[in-house]
């Protein structure tokens, strides 16, 4: 009993972070593509490993606050709606992508 409640606790975490990724590239593919993915205005190519390396280094936390604060040419919130929570699976996103 106590073991397939653990294997369900798991799989519900994997189904989770799945979704997160599914819903961080859906959100990237809404606004943060257009620069993104061309390394417009010196945004860090999508997926590139040496630029991203050392915003990667920071950390998750820091890197959602230079996109809620803005940075460069890149408005606050990346000039989009998104919430914290959807900014930072953006940024997972991103990472993950990167590494």
């Amino acid at each position: 009993m106590k073991k397939t409640i653990q294997l369900l606790v798991a799989a519900a975490f994997v189904a989770g972070s799945a979704a997160a990724v599914a819903d961080g590239a859906a959100l990237y593919k809404t606004a943060c593509f257009a620069c993104h993915d061309a390394g417009v205005a010196g945004a860090p190519k999508f997926a590139d490993k040496a630029l991203w390396a050392p915003r990667i280094a920071t950390g998750t936390d820091a890197m959602v606050k230079v996109v809620i604060t803005g940075k460069g040419a890149m408005p606050p919130n990346g000039g989009t709606q998104m919430t914290e929570a959807q900014i930072r699976e953006v940024v997972e996103y991103m990472a993950n992508a990167a590494k």
